[in-house]
């Protein structure tokens, strides 16, 4: 039902990530790195974007129902609130370890 990608980050799956990118990329067991993981959902999210447009568009030339362009709408919303919240926690996990002694 839902078009947006569930992302599920465990501690080691990051550390598993964090190895496969430091050593140029390459996967384990035939899983995506993690990089075309994060490129994948945000694509993901955009597209969420243009098909809620799509059906706004609709809408507003009459063709278009109420309930999807109210149902794409928010799953575009979402989407959003979504990639802002994990922007701001990258950014604050940095923040943290650049705060680390060394």
């Amino acid at each position: 039902m839902s078009g947006i990608a569930t992302i599920t980050v465990t501690p080691q799956a990051a550390a598993d990530a964090y190895s496969r990118t430091a050593n140029g990329g390459a996967t384990q067991a035939g899983e995506p790195a993690f990089g075309s993981v994060l490129q994948q959902a945000l694509n993901g999210a955009v597209g969420l974007g243009h098909q809620a447009d799509t059906q706004a568009m609709q809408a507003i030339q009459g063709e278009g129902n109420l309930t999807d362009v109210v149902t794409a709408i928010s799953r575009a919303q979402l989407a959003l609130q979504t990639a802002t919240t994990i922007r701001d926690r990258v950014v604050q996990a940095y923040q943290d370890i650049m705060k680390m002694p060394i």
